[in-house]
């Protein structure tokens, strides 16, 4: 009998870039402004990324455009989970926030957009400026994909 294996690279689109993106704005606000200044038409994914870190649920809010002429595909996604902690032990507040990450490495990312399928690097360039023009977001920047610990979390 044949002996197959699968790796996390099977799955994943061989070919993609990672942006971090730091703004205080919510994920649906991030995603309009998006569409509006790259003409893209991003719309929430059905389903959340789900994962369980230090026993605890976690949902990030996924949103998904594919361009269809070009074969691509982009992805936004939301680095940071916030839940709310009740009770009576807190002392003077009565609720705690915990943050959870979706990469722990990059925690002072808010947004990660992920572009799958061919791009020049002209097109990345660009792409980069505008969403740095947009006044609302603080910052962004291409990451290096090989310096990530957890990428297989980026596998949608």
């Amino acid at each position: 009998m044949q002996v197959h294996t699968v790796s996390f690279d099977d799955f994943s689109c061989t070919e993609y870039h990672i942006f971090g993106i730091h703004s205080a704005l919510e994920d649906y606000q991030l995603a309009y402004l998006l569409n509006s200044f790259l003409s893209i038409n991003f719309k929430r994914c059905k389903d959340d990324i789900d994962l369980k870190i230090k026993a605890k649920e976690a949902y990030f809010p996924l949103y998904e455009y594919t361009n269809y002429q070009t074969d691509n595909s982009w992805f936004l996604v939301s680095n940071v989970y916030k839940t709310k902690i009740q009770g009576d032990n807190l002392g003077l507040f009565s609720e705690s926030e915990t943050r959870l990450f979706l990469l722990p490495e990059k925690k002072k990312v808010d947004y990660f957009l992920k572009l799958e399928g061919e791009f020049t690097q002209h097109r990345i360039d660009k792409i980069n400026e505008v969403i740095n023009e947009i006044p609302q977001v603080i910052t962004s920047y291409n990451i290096d994909t090989n310096t990530l610990k957890s990428k297989e979390f980026l596998i949608f």
